[in-house]
Order: C-alpha cells, then sequence, then structure tokens
C-alpha cells in the first residue's frame, strides 16, 4: 500500500511553538542543512506575543522548502498538535520542538529505516523513533538493548527498561485516528496518553542512531513546574493515569500509575468513594489510598512553599 499517494511530501515537519521567535532559529538552520529535502515545515504557533511571525515570514521568502505558518489563541500545545495533524500534507509527520535540532542526515535516515520495514509489514507500523543527544553530544538517556528493535511506546520502558529523551516520527494518517482530547480550560494532555493508545494497535521501530539534538533543562525545576502543570490540567492528567492501569504492563507499572491516578483524583476534587469506583482495580485503589494521599499533600507543601 502506498502510504504517500494522497499526499503532497514525505514528511511534514511540524513545530508548535509560543514566544520562542529566540530558539526557533535552530530548527530553520537544521533543516535547511538536511541532505533530504522532501519536506514541508509546519509551524502552529499557539499565541505568541514576540516577534515569531516577522521572522517565519523572513524565512518563508528566502527558504528552499515550503513553510506554512498558523497563529492560533493560546490553547495550548496538544491543541497545536491536533491542528498540526490536520493540516499536515505529509504522509509522516515529524514533531521537532521549537528548542532543539537535529543532525543533518536525520530525514534521510528516518526514511531509510522507515523503507527498510517493507511494504508487506509497514501496515503494522506507525514510527520510527532514534535516540537524542544533548548539546554537548552526549547521549541523553538509554541506548535501546539492539540497534534495531520492533516494540511499543509502553513496552520498551516496562519491558526493555529504556528511558531518556527520544525522537520520531508517526504516520500522519494514524494521528488523525488519535487526537489528543481538547477539555474545557485545560492546556496541557500527556503526550503518552496518544502514544499509548496507538501503541495497542501499533508497533514502532526503535534504532540506535542518534539524530535529534536535545536542551536539557534542569530536573528539579521541571518536576515541580510538570507537576503543577498536571495539577491545572488534572481531567487530563487523571485521563492517563487511569488508562496507564489498563494497558498490558507488570503489576508494579500498574501500582506506580495507581499511586499518581489517587494522587490527582484528590486534587481533582474526585472522592474518595468515586476515585474506587472509576478505578479498574477497586481493591488496589483502597489499599494504595494512603501512599496517594501523601504525594497529595506533598505536592500541596510544595506549593505553599513557592508562593
Amino acid at each position: 500500500m502506498n502510504y504517500a499517494a494522497d499526499n503532497r511530501y514525505i514528511f511534514t515537519v511540524f513545530t508548535p511553538t509560543y514566544n520562542r521567535a529566540h530558539t526557533l532559529i535552530g530548527v530553520y538552520e537544521s533543516l535547511k542543512n538536511q541532505s533530504f529535502q522532501n519536506f514541508e515545515w509546519l509551524i502552529v504557533d499557539d499565541g505568541s506575543t514576540d516577534n515569531t511571525k516577522d521572522l517565519v515570514e523572513e524565512w518563508q521568502r528566502k527558504a528552499k522548502f515550503p513553510i506554512r505558518y498558523i497563529w492560533q489563541k493560546n490553547k495550548g500545545k496538544h491543541i497545536a498538535f491536533n491542528r498540526g495533524v490536520k493540516e499536515a500534507k505529509g504522509e509522516l509527520f515529524l514533531n521537532f520542538d521549537s528548542d532543539n535540532r537535529c543532525v543533518p542526515q536525520a530525514l534521510e535516515r528516518f526514511k531509510h529505516h522507515w523503507d527498510s520495514i517493507g511494504n508487506n509489514k509497514r501496515e503494522k507500523f506507525s514510527a520510527i523513533t532514534a535516540l537524542c543527544v544533548n548539546t554537548e553530544g552526549n547521549l541523553i538517556g538509554d541506548k535501546f538493548p539492539n540497534d534495531i528493535i520492533d516494540s511499543n511506546a509502553f513496552e520498551i520502558r516496562t519491558k526493555y527498561l529504556v528511558f531518556g529523551e527520544k525522537w520520531g516520527f508517526q504516520r500522519t494518517n494514524i494521528l488523525k485516528q488519535f487526537t489528543f482530547p481538547e477539555i474545557a480550560d485545560e492546556k496541557f494532555v500527556p503526550e503518552d496518553l496518544i502514544w499509548n493508545r496507538i501503541s495497542l494497535l501499533y508497533q514502532t521501530r526503535f534504532i540506535n542512531e542518534e539524530l535529534g539534538i536535545y536542551r536539557e533543562l534542569g530536573n528539579d525545576s521541571l518536576t515541580k513546574s510538570m507537576t503543577a502543570v498536571r495539577v491545572n490540567s488534572v481531567r487530563a492528567t487523571i485521563m492517563y493515569y487511569k488508562e496507564y492501569c489498563q494497558l498490558p504492563v507488570p503489576i508494579k507499572w500498574k501500582v506506580r500509575q495507581m499511586i499518581n491516578y489517587i494522587r490527582f483524583s484528590l486534587h481533582g476534587r474526585v472522592k474518595l468513594n468515586q476515585i474506587i469506583l472509576d478505578s479498574d482495580y477497586s481493591f488496589l485503589t483502597i489499599i494504595l489510598f494512603p501512599l496517594g494521599y501523601y504525594f497529595y499533600l506533598s505536592d500541596n507543601y510544595q506549593f505553599s512553599e513557592s508562593t
């Protein structure tokens, strides 16, 4: 089956951005230097108030590859992602965040590994995922157990214990079937919610090639800020942890996420009896409730200390 038949490009390189004019140049330079040029660059601006629009218009005038720019009111990255998927004209959808870079052969290597799967097997695959290094060239996180391994988003962590930043594309036609939920007054949805849903039906080919260049952030500040983000989008967060507990993963992983399901349900003012009723593991939920409550109180303490 020729998935590219209805697409104008092989890749849609998608960049969601918000007030990142000062870092977006890295994406532009990375794409300008790509050895494989069958792609479009699609930028969805999630309400920037800096000079992003002027900068992109300048690049549109001189770039040798197509650049499309869409501005929307600030709604959150997941809404921008949905818009990007809807507008994409590429067979393969590569998310490229506004503060990152990549090696000049990135698209060429992604295309090579996608073609190497073969037409008779490709129907079962949704993605190719590669390794990332930091700006000093050091590997971020773990390598995969083999140079090429076929697995999925949750199995690669729970079975093979591979962690750290990774980068890759998804088939556009599959993403159109798995859009992020759009919840009123919430601007965040955990990305793994969608990757896990896709992984129940499709495989990913993981490759030990360092194609992405990521800017690392401090773990302490990132952890604290992400907790606050999840609390501010608590319905999506609860949805993620509840669904994770339904995945075919070892029980120790279900326990960890069940604790978080309880923790954020409490942040969402969900009553204990409802937390238990909504859970697929009511007995386990009752046993783990004290731990979930502990982390809920710990979050509140950290929030009070930071104000």
